[in-house]
């Protein structure tokens, strides 16, 4: 099954499966090898006419821990179908006002070689604070590309995506 029909599955079927009562609108569903990412928008709380910056942030705060709290037992069991049926890790968050919130990450290993003056790049960020670890110091480096090439980023998954499209048209080599 190519990635954009397993995509387009997955948000079927969320869709079909999550509380309507939930989220102002169909959920952000994202998916890699070993995750399935669910983020849903919540109304923006109700805080008084001409309220700060303080007790909206607050109040914020206060809404998406109260629906962390009264949906966890059902998003488990809606975790669990899914794990069971897409062979994947569901992990879960919300967006209010500007802010998203995951209550749940997959923190998955992966393998890489890296050549000393890779390695020196790491260590100095250990050394410095920024990281605890070569492991942190790597996925913050990630996070930082990802965050100043999330245009450049976006047209390459476009361009994989249609790199999908065409290779599903080809011929049949199987016949």
């Amino acid at each position: 099954m190519e990635r954009e029909e397993v995509v387009a599955q997955l948000r079927g079927w969320f869709a079909g499966r999550l509380p309507e009562e939930w989220f102002t609108g169909a959920p952000q569903v994202t998916v890699d090898r070993e995750e399935i990412t669910v983020v849903g928008a919540l109304p923006p709380p109700k805080t008084a006419e001409g309220a700060s910056d303080v007790e909206r942030s607050a109040a914020i705060g206060g809404l998406i821990q109260r629906f962390r709290e009264e949906t966890r037992e059902r998003r488990i069991e809606i975790a669990r179908e899914a794990e069971h049926r897409f062979r994947r890790k569901v992990s879960w968050g919300v967006s209010c006002g500007g802010e998203t919130v995951m209550f749940t990450t997959l923190s998955v290993p992966v393998m890489t070689r890296l050549r000393q003056s890779e390695r020196q790049v790491l260590d100095t960020l250990v050394a410095a604070g920024v990281a605890r670890s070569r492991s942190d110091a790597l996925a913050w480096c990630v996070r930082l590309v990802g965050r100043h090439t999330d245009a450049w980023l976006a047209d390459l998954r476009d361009a994989l995506q249609h790199v999908d499209r065409v290779r599903a048209a080809g011929p049949d080599i199987d016949s």
